[in-house]
């Protein structure tokens, strides 16, 4: 039997009806739906719930809501190799591949293993404050050390592989990975990077130079974003969800994550399609 954990995102106005439609459509497959016990007493459906659901096992992850909803659940499953199907009902939808009109048709595939897992590069943060280093978290899409609610600048040293590269004045830095170049990185001026390049992107936020660009790295270089700016208000995030406060002395590093994030993708969906109907607006 089948095994799938659903993980709906109870601030979206459509979850409970997607999530509807996903139990009517299983009711009578050869398929096993289990939750999160707070999203399950949330919608009602209390014997789906799952206590500790991190722990256990299924089959794959499906993700309702948008893009974010879909990156939570990957950083959330990453440890346990399983792979993440998102349904779309966000506004962009780059990373999750079933469109309301598609939830039957694609259930259906998946059922039948008609779907592929595309692996993607995952980033590992770390702070160093003085001899101690601490983990902070993965991302899928990109770790960004930026400024708070203040106005001044961030004064920022980068170095790669131990190399000092550059200083920077500037609102920030972003560090991504090929998955994130549509996200932050692409407002800040990044380019699009097919995610099947293993590369990372590392790109100023509004740096106060002129000859200051983002940078293509190797996927295996590692990344030390020195904190020097004199104010208090700095933070680090993760994809954009999770954040931690830094301090002036403070040193960022991000490499490669030992485990990849885990996407099913369907054959209907094409990287370059998507950029041209998501991103350009292009049908």
């Amino acid at each position: 039997m089948f095994k799938i954990a659903v993980f709906p995102n109870v601030d979206k106005e459509n979850s409970g009806m997607v999530l509807r439609r996903i139990v009517s459509f299983c009711k009578h497959k050869e398929v096993e739906l289990i939750m999160p016990m707070d999203e399950a007493l949330f919608f009602g459906y209390e014997k789906l719930g799952a206590v500790n659901i991190d722990e256990q096992f299924f089959d794959m992850g499906l993700s309702i809501g948008g893009d974010g909803t879909l990156l939570g659940v990957c950083r959330r499953l990453n440890k346990q190799n399983i792979p993440v199907c998102g349904i779309n009902i966000g506004s962009f939808g780059f990373l999750a591949d079933i469109e309301l009109s598609e939830i039957e048709s694609k259930l259906e595939k998946i059922l039948h293993h008609i779907y592929h897992i595309e692996e993607r590069l995952m980033l590992a943060g770390f702070v160093k404050s003085g001899d101690e280093t601490r983990f902070l978290g993965n991302a899928v899409n990109d770790v960004v050390v930026t400024k708070g609610g203040v106005a001044r600048m961030l004064h920022l040293g980068l170095s790669i592989d131990g190399c000092r590269v550059a200083d920077y004045k500037a609102d920030g830095l972003i560090v991504s990975t090929a998955t994130g170049s549509t996200a932050y990185s692409l407002s800040a001026g990044g380019p699009l990077i097919n995610p099947k390049i293993k590369v990372l992107l590392v790109t100023p936020i509004c740096p106060h130079t002129f000859n200051v660009r983002p940078m293509i790295i190797d996927e295996n270089e590692e990344v030390c974003i020195h904190i020097a700016a004199v104010h208090q208000d700095i933070l680090v995030t993760f994809d954009g969800q999770e954040s931690f406060r830094l301090l002036p002395g403070d040193e960022v590093i991000v490499r490669k994550a030992v485990t990849s994030a885990k996407i099913v993708k369907f054959e209907d969906k094409n990287y370059y399609q998507i950029l041209r109907t998501k991103l350009w607006g292009n049908a």
